[in-house]
């Protein structure tokens, strides 16, 4: 009935005035996120993409006149947030669904590997950990479930429960000849329905407004202007943030960026990462001449100035005075390599306390930054780090399939039981030791502590209904065992 329309926008939300048009657009007036909040979240994507002009931007000069360049970095806001998003979500991680019958399951099955959901979630999941914020949607399209991926800063959220966003805005900008559009689509609840409406906006190309409401058909012939669902019980979509306390605005409820506290470090970094590597280029050997030999540039004043050139980085004038002005001096530096490795790898260390891992998982070296592949102690920082963003991550993915249920049951692809049980597997492979933990659970069964069936579900980590199976298969197999030593024995007497 209504396409997908979401796609991803890059630096336009908080241009845009775009929470008090979407106040007007809702009629609602206590939008959940502020003008402000998007100035952060704009931040953290441009430092995610590695490139913050503010920091980046480095301006100089020479005899050629006003020179820039881009500063060096470890572009560590990436690192961060595709380090954390791989160590919580994997291909390896399992999604099993408990009902008593497997029809159910296998139908969610087939629509999450339909829509690449392993990919697209650890994915968005580092999006998430960047820019504080990923909405998964579900929606039809030819009579098939389909799920889209949105990241912060193309939603805005409008009504929180207390639990969860249950009221949201998605927004679409695209550019078709001389003009931006900004499609708004509104997930609201009126009068107890669920009602979606679909807004598009059209201005002058590189406006930073909304611009004025035209026609929906202007680009999307198919899509209707509003849409009204009567038998919904929870949104369309579902919210998920990573497991960190706002303290940008305490009384948001929206997420914020893995290394939302941590931008001084990362700046420093960026700065002592740019100065090792102009350490190289800067301290090759100079030769010293007489002044007469370099270039001048007249300045504003009339005034004679020497800059360093960067065409000629040898060669540099010195007014000897009363020497000869033919002297020719040669000098050679000493690179502080060391030093420069030391201070990086001290604010590293501040930079895994700011962000929740472990001391010593980010180092550098003269080849790069590394990353610790050890196993993750339980005990360790980043372990109990993940384990938190675990908790939020796998309520969501819950949420995700009971809003695919519903959505299968409103549009007749297929149904759910009333109850069922969802266990998300994370892949703990990479964060506990396998053998360890086995060890753990037969010890407690030995000791009448705990029984097999507790046992089977901890360490392979099944439901209860396939710990089931699994004793029963045990089972079975000592038995035929036992027959077989019985045979073996009445054969030999």
């Amino acid at each position: 009935m209504f396409a997908n329309v979401v796609s991803k926008i890059r630096g336009w939300l908080h241009k845009m005035k775009l929470i008090k048009s979407v106040q007007k657009i809702t009629k609602r007036e206590d939008v959940v996120a502020t003008e402000k909040f998007y100035d952060h979240i704009d931040v953290w994507r441009q430092l995610y993409q590695g490139h913050y002009s503010e920091w980046h931007d480095v301006r100089y000069h020479t005899l050629n006149g006003e020179q820039k360049r881009k500063m060096k970095t470890l572009n560590l806001p990436k690192v961060l947030s595709q380090e954390m998003a791989t160590l919580v979500f994997n291909e390896k991680c399992d999604i099993s669904i408990d009902t008593g019958e497997g029809a159910f399951a296998d139908s969610v099955k087939d629509v999450l590997e339909a829509n690449g959901f392993d990919k697209h979630y650890q994915n968005y999941l580092e999006y998430m950990f960047a820019m504080g914020g990923m909405v998964t949607k579900v929606y039809v399209e030819d009579k098939e479930i389909k799920i889209s991926y949105v990241s912060a800063e193309c939603f805005v959220p409008i009504t929180y429960n207390g639990r969860t966003v249950t009221e949201g805005a998605f927004l679409t900008v695209t550019t078709h000849k001389d003009y931006k559009f900004t499609l708004v689509e509104s997930h609201l609840w009126i009068d107890g329905n669920y009602t979606i409406r679909n807004e598009l906006y059209r201005d002058a190309k590189g406006s930073k407004d909304l611009g004025t409401l035209v026609p929906l058909s202007t680009l999307y012939e198919d899509l209707e202007d509003e849409v009204v669902i009567k038998d919904m019980s929870r949104p369309m979509f579902v919210y998920t943030k990573p497991n960190i306390a706002n303290n940008i605005e305490i009384d948001s409820n929206m997420g914020i960026s893995l290394f939302a506290n941590a931008l001084d470090t990362i700046h420093t970094i960026d700065d002592l990462v740019d100065s090792f590597y102009r350490e190289f280029k800067l301290g090759k050997k100079k030769i010293i001449v007489g002044a007469q030999a370099i270039k001048h540039h007249i300045d504003a004043d009339g005034d004679s100035r020497q800059y360093f050139d960067t065409d000629n980085e040898v060669y540099e004038a010195f007014n000897f005075g009363d020497a000869s002005e033919d002297m020719i001096k040669e000098i050679n530096f000493d690179l502080r390599v060391n030093e420069h490795i030391e201070a990086i790898n001290a604010q590293l260390e501040i930079l895994c306390l700011q962000t929740g891992f472990s001391p010593g998982t980010f180092t550098f070296e003269a080849t790069g930054l590394k990353t610790a592949t050890e196993v993750i102690s339980e005990n360790s920082k980043t372990y109990k780090t993940r384990s938190s963003h675990i908790t939020l991550i796998e309520e969501g993915i819950k949420e995700l399939i009971a809003t695919i249920k519903d959505v299968a049951a409103l549009y007749n692809i297929f149904t759910g039981p009333d109850k069922y049980e969802v266990k998300v597997n994370f892949d703990d492979s990479i964060a506990e030791d396998r053998s360890t933990n086995a060890s753990y659970w037969t010890s407690l069964v030995g000791s009448g502590l705990a029984s097999k069936l507790q046992a089977i579900q901890k360490v392979q980590k099944v439901t209860e209904e396939e710990a089931i199976v699994i004793l029963e298969q045990i089972a079975k197999e000592q038995n035929a065992m036992q027959d077989a030593e019985v045979f073996n024995n009445e054969d030999l007497e």
